[in-house]
């Protein structure tokens, strides 16, 4: 391939990645953009609830679950575990109003607990944040799979590939920024509480009316695990309800996205956003009622194994049996399996569930990017893209969340287990802050009604602190064994990066400070020049040029003798051009060009400590990939080395040769 060739190839595949890029991502943003990307209520429910509200789709499902382990007559009392679920739910929605008020800057449950509580509380909440985020879209992303494994059963098998196209997909559509993301999750997210609330209100009119049917795993005999053979009673049957509990707790996650996500509302943004946590608390509590509510009418029956823990006639299941998830089954037994109101509900269960991810890809970028502004996470997350979204802080949670989906391959229950110990961390860390953060206000203050007001505040958010620390105790102590150790150890492992990292950046700014050895009066006694000789060729006549114009104390010109002919050939037209600059033989028994240049260079630095040392390498400028190969690799080697020399400077001297000007021409033409 002739070099117009490979320039006009090179040319065409940059312009190629650009136009996908382009496709892709979408034309850049200027600055001043950022304001259109602000969102109204309407469209930052579907963006910051999603979460919260899809948690309705397997938080009953893992309820029915372990309550399942004592048997059928402990799954009737899944209504009550959701109840208790549903009375936290609204007490910490109550709590999040006052922190959005309080604290609107976006930085959330990490920035209470840093100013409240010390900065190593807020790193620990920063933590558990960022590990929740990543379980969010593992969890949520798995349990979609599942329900398209449901609704097309020939995919069953196949969640985990499942699961991850559809974190790549998501991961695009964030890519190209929070706005848009917005407005292509607004109409399923609604249609998806409509459909459950429909159902709902349906089911329980069936119910009323004597018409509701059971459901198809109403049948079923449940085996019970062998220390429940008696059912619910003692400690280890209140230890299966508090674990039944904290399964369900899932449905508070996604609540902190929102005070996280207050930069991105419109105007007035606390409001705006308060608002918004009141609507989640009122549908979310709605809809995860009247799914457990016909879970039980209809006796929906789930269990961890149905080939060993269900029995039919006393025998075990047909080998090959799927069991569907509680919303599936109760859609087939209100409106009958096939019907189009039973597909529209299938399918948006596991929209909501993809799109239930785009929650944390709106939260871990937020707050990733405070976290590298304060200096705990690397700088690159904190400034946003093309599109004026935090790309690279979209891209690390993508990765992080494909890990988990395809180390623990797509297991819902699994997964969940993880689940939620870091959500309630951050939950009681914020609480706790916000209780200090009242008490240091009313110090300040003398008005009575002002004085109630923040008292009042302060109420909500001891209320808040006391349910959620007990949650989290129960959390910790039902699902510790289960897997949430792993989340923990997680935790403790980004919480130890993190702060390394900010160690790192304060040594850094401490060495880089500028004190009085380095104030600008500190110059160098002389600068000493020294040229890298190889050829007497133009590239070292321009070098030379260069070095000598920069009128240095002294200027030296070195040639490492490799091959003795070659060096007194070189030797020899350098003193026909009759040049006035002394040129040096480096010795070199084991031909090697590098080390002695470095001992030169060093011992330079040895005799005159305070002098700066220049040294001119001559390089060539290529316009073929492959020449990049056979040019300027002992020029790199060199220079990489030098670098680590303190008083050293290293300038390239370019030559361009004809390939380059070539594609120059090409590239100006274009």
């Amino acid at each position: 391939m002739t070099q117009g060739h490979r320039a006009d190839y090179r040319s065409q595949v940059l312009s190629l990645l650009n136009a996908v890029k382009r496709v892709i991502v979408g034309r850049p943003f200027r600055n001043d953009r950022l304001a259109h990307t602000l969102l109204p209520k309407r469209i930052a429910l579907p963006v910051f609830a999603s979460d919260a509200l899809s948690s309705v789709a397997y938080a009953p499902d893992e309820i029915l679950l372990t309550l399942a382990l004592a048997g059928v007559s402990a799954v009737a009392l899944s209504p009550w575990v959701g109840l208790a679920v549903a009375v936290v739910l609204l007490t910490v929605v109550a709590s999040y109003r006052q922190n959005v008020h309080a604290y609107p800057s976006g930085g959330g449950d990490y920035e209470i607990a840093n100013v409240n509580l010390g900065k190593f509380a807020g790193l620990t909440v920063a933590s558990a944040l960022l590990v929740d985020y990543v379980l969010t879209v593992a969890v949520s992303m798995s349990s979609a799979a599942n329900y398209l494994a449901t609704a097309v059963p020939s995919l069953h098998g196949s969640q985990a590939l499942i699961a991850t196209l559809g974190v790549v997909v998501l991961a695009l559509v964030n890519l190209r920024g929070i706005k848009e993301a917005g407005s292509v999750f607004a109409l399923p997210t609604y249609i998806f509480m409509a459909a459950i609330i429909g159902m709902s209100l349906v089911g329980a009119i069936q119910a009323a009316t004597g018409t509701l049917g059971l459901a198809e795993s109403a049948g079923f005999e449940i085996v019970p695990e062998s220390h429940f053979d008696q059912g619910l009673v003692g400690l280890a049957g209140a230890f299966l309800l508090l674990r039944a509990f904290s399964s369900g707790a899932a449905a508070l996650t996604g609540v902190e996205a929102i005070s996280n996500g207050v930069p991105n509302f419109q105007k007035p943004k606390s409001k705006n956003a308060a608002t918004t946590l009141l609507l989640l608390g009122v549908i979310a509590t709605t809809m995860l009622a009247g799914i457990l509510f016909l879970a039980n009418a209809t006796k929906v029956h789930i269990v961890l194994d149905p080939a060993t823990e269900f029995l039919k006639d006393g025998k075990p299941l047909p080998e090959g049996y799927i069991q569907n998830p509680a919303i599936s089954q109760i859609a087939q037994t209100v409106f009958g399996a096939g019907s189009i109101p039973f597909y529209i509900i299938v399918a948006a269960t596991g929209v909501i569930l993809v799109f239930a991810s785009n929650t944390a890809f709106n939260g871990f970028p937020v707050l990733g990017s405070i976290l590298a502004q304060d200096g705990y996470l690397p700088r690159q997350l904190k400034t946003r893209g093309d599109r004026l979204a935090y790309s690279n802080g979209v891209l690390a949670l993508a990765a992080g969340a494909l890990v988990l989906i395809l180390a623990f391959n797509a297991d819902v229950t699994k997964l969940i287990q993880l689940y939620i110990v870091g959500v309630f961390i951050s939950f009681t860390a914020s609480q706790l802050g916000m209780v200090r953060h009242w008490g240091r206000e009313l110090k300040k203050v003398r008005d009575k009604a002002t004085r109630l007001r923040l008292m009042k505040s302060r109420t909500i958010n001891m209320l808040g602190f006391g349910m959620t620390a007990l949650v989290l105790t129960i959390v910790l102590i039902t699902k510790f064994e289960q897997g949430a150790w792993i989340a923990l150890l997680a935790m403790l492992v980004l919480f130890l990066i993190m702060w390394s990292i900010r160690a790192h950046y304060d040594n850094v700014a401490k060495e880089l400070a500028v004190d009085e050895d380095s104030a600008p009066r500190a110059l160098p006694s002389r600068v000493h020049a020294v040229l890298l000789v190889s050829h007497v060729r133009k590239p070292v006549l321009r070098a030379l040029a260069y070095a000598r114009a920069s009128r240095p104390w002294k200027l030296d010109a070195v040639i490492v003798d490799i091959s003795p002919e070659e060096t007194a050939r070189t030797v020899e037209d350098w003193e026909k051009l009759d040049i006035p600059v002394p040129l040096t033989v480096l010795a070199s028994p084991y031909r090697e060009t590098v080390t002695p240049i470095i001992d030169y260079v060093k011992n330079m630095r040895k005799d005159s400590p305070r002098d700066l040392i220049v040294v001119y390498i001559p390089e060539y400028v290529v316009g073929k990939w492959w020449e990049q190969l056979v040019h300027n690799q002992t020029a790199l080697r060199i220079k990489t080395r030098l670098h680590f020399e303190p008083g050293v400077m290293v300038a390239s001297v370019p030559w361009q040769l004809k390939s380059s000007k070539e594609a120059q021409q090409l590239q100006e033409l274009r």
